[in-house]
């Protein structure tokens, strides 16, 4: 088919199985998810000695915890000195996550990751200490995040430094379109 040539520039592929850019220590985990004609189980964190299986490094879990995210919400960025997340949303809901490294010595040094958790999908990520992080909900309803820490929060002196929730980009905040 002919396109005319006032479009012929605009005119773009979309990429499908692209390999993402990678942050050393950021790991994912897929959970089982077992469903049958009356409903679903999902295994969120499966522990050993407060340790959670599948994990290239040792984890152990000092909180669980959760967060709903109203629609709208950038809740970005922050990171942390002491600590390691291993985030969960559940395949019914749908939160967009951005990943940066920021820590000096890293071999990805400033790599970015941009995801979606839930979205059909009983994923875990595991972000390491250092690694910048956030997540949005631009989508019509609540959302919700679960997530286990290697230190218990501490209110008093939060093991949570922040950085501005645009300092890699307003857009990647922003839904694809097209």
């Amino acid at each position: 088919m002919d396109i005319h040539t006032k479009y012929h520039k605009k005119v773009t592929v979309q990429e499908y199985g692209s390999k993402a850019p990678s942050i050393t220590g950021v790991e994912f985990m897929k959970s089982p998810f077992h469903k049958d004609d009356g409903g679903n189980f999902t295994e969120i964190f499966r522990l050993t000695e407060g340790r959670v299986e599948g994990l290239v490094d040792s984890f152990e879990v000092r909180q669980l915890s959760m967060s709903v995210v109203v629609p709208g919400t950038i809740k970005a960025y922050h990171l942390h000195y002491e600590q390691d997340d291993l985030w969960f949303v559940s395949p019914y809901d749908r939160l967009l996550v951005n990943l940066h490294d920021v820590r000096q010595d890293s071999p990805t040094f400033d790599t970015h990751m941009r995801l979606v958790l839930g979205a059909g999908s009983a994923v875990q990520v595991r972000i390491p200490k250092g690694v910048a992080h956030g997540v949005s909900n631009p989508y019509h309803r609540d959302m919700t995040l679960f997530y286990a820490t290697s230190q218990q929060f501490n209110a008093k002196d939060p093991d949570e430094q922040r950085l501005p929730w645009d300092v890699f980009g307003s857009e990647v905040w922003e839904l694809t379109r097209g």
